[in-house]
């Protein structure tokens, strides 16, 4: 099987790949195509049926598994495919463990590495509420397979567990550097952040907003579910209670980032600052896996880190 990290321009493929998603557009000449995203372990591929009806693309829908004969071509610096055949497949055509994308890392070691960072937390009511979801093993299991986004960054099986942890981590290292921060609660709210992505996003192979995704967002879910959970412990401080919530709410750091309140405690300016470095780099990473390690040029614009981008020239 020929991998989507590994496309080229100019290539032309025959494989057989999960069908993320189908919408159908108009040219601006009132032509009618098919937008697709394509899956496999590795990533995603927009892809474009440009001749919709022809014969050899046959019915298929969204999530369904597809066999594509397609060209590949690169449009505003991102590669694209061409489908120009399509059919759906039938099981024991493919192995679904090469549809989902993976965290390259161990789940295991990174679910005892972020336990470790749960069990230094010394004030009773975090560690109590911590304990409280991270010693559930169904909670474990769901959370060690989830994503932390639809495609973005960290959009792959462990995401979520990856991107907490590099959270965490950021977040440990400012408390050594910043004595001024309360190391229990930035912890607490660095590993609680993004708490919210269990409900907003469905599992894979969908990984697609949910309903109470499209309509509340993971930020005001985490920020409900914490709440209830705090319900529960009897004598939890009312006032740390808030400042947990507040540093979830706030933890995309600016209004116009989805943040319903913008950092009013020093240790949700620290969270928003370790969330966004966390995102960033392992969205530039992300970008880099389909340019070779010798290739400088200039990749062209991308619009989540808005900005035209390139290797490292050493």
């Amino acid at each position: 099987m020929k991998y989507i990290s590994t496309l080229r321009e100019g290539e032309r493929i025959n494989e057989i790949f999960l069908c993320k998603s189908k919408q159908t557009a108009m040219t601006k000449s009132g032509k009618p195509y098919d937008n697709v995203i394509l899956q496999d372990k590795t990533g995603t591929l927009d892809a474009k049926i440009w001749d919709v009806g022809s014969v050899g693309i046959e019915e298929f829908d969204a999530m369904d598994y597809i066999a594509i004969t397609g060209d590949i071509t690169s449009f505003q610096g991102n590669l694209q495919c061409s489908i120009k055949r399509a059919r759906k497949v039938n099981e024991g055509e493919y192995d679904p463990a090469d549809y989902l994308p993976v965290s390259d890392k161990d789940v295991e070691v990174m679910y005892k590495e972020l336990m470790g960072f749960i069990g230094s937390v010394k004030n009773q009511y975090l560690s109590q509420l911590l304990h409280s979801f991270f010693d559930n093993k169904e909670f474990e299991r769901r959370f060690k397979f989830h994503s932390a986004a639809k495609s973005v960054h960290h959009g792959f099986v462990g995401g979520l567990l990856e991107h907490t942890l590099g959270v965490t981590k950021n977040c440990d290292y400012f408390a050594k550097m910043y004595p001024v921060l309360n190391r229990d609660l930035l912890l607490t709210a660095a590993i609680f952040h993004d708490i919210g992505k269990l409900k907003e996003l469905s599992t894979f192979p969908e990984n697609d907003y949910t309903d109470a995704g499209q309509l509340l967002g993971h930020i005001m879910i985490g920020a409900e579910w914490v709440g209830d959970a705090i319900k529960s412990i009897d004598g939890f401080p009312v006032v740390l209670a808030n400042e947990l919530k507040h540093c979830i709410l706030a933890h995309h750091g600016e209004l116009e980032f989805g943040s319903p309140k913008k950092p009013a405690l020093v240790e949700a300016l620290a969270l928003s600052f370790a969330d966004n470095i966390d995102a960033k780099m392992e969205t530039f990473r992300e970008l880099l896996v389909n340019v070779p390690e010798n290739d400088t040029k200039w990749q062209g614009y991308n619009r989540f880190m808005e900005t035209n981008f390139r290797r490292t020239s050493v």
